[in-house]
């Protein structure tokens, strides 16, 4: 059995799914973090993204996702979100579990920043002015 989930949806995610993936009789912490879409950036009102993915974010996600259960010997999900989402929708979902807590705070707290690094889906956010702009490009 792998010991890694890495997926990029076009559905709603499932929080549930990744912490059951992750989660063994060993395991005395699962960590995950959840990423949200809210109603602000840089202090404008925002109504809604757009997620689009490269052809490849899917390699992209699971070699992050093998590089974290690699050095660490844990078990590691994350999965991504794309198309149009709302506030309070899910965009990104990830867990760690290891037998003890710090080491699932760490190994999750870089795999987010992996993913947001080396994951190349891009973000279109729409704001309460009618103007929308993507980010990151």
């Amino acid at each position: 059995m792998s010991d890694v989930f890495a997926r990029i949806s076009e559905d709603p995610l499932d929080t549930s799914a990744v912490d059951e993936f992750v989660w063994r009789a060993e395991s005395g912490a699962v960590v995950a973090f959840q990423g949200i879409v809210r109603d602000h950036d840089g202090g404008r009102g925002v109504v809604s993204l757009d997620y689009r993915a490269h052809p490849e974010a899917q390699r992209f996600l699971q070699e992050c996702c093998d590089e974290i259960a690699g050095r660490t010997g844990l078990r590691v999900a994350a999965e991504h979100r794309v198309g149009s989402l709302t506030i309070g929708d899910l965009a990104l979902v990830a867990a760690v579990a290891a037998p003890h807590r710090a080491e699932a705070f760490a190994a999750c707290a870089e795999l987010i920043e992996l993913i947001k690094a080396r994951v190349p889906i891009w973000k279109r956010q729409h704001f309460s002015d009618g103007v929308s702009e993507w980010v990151g490009l």
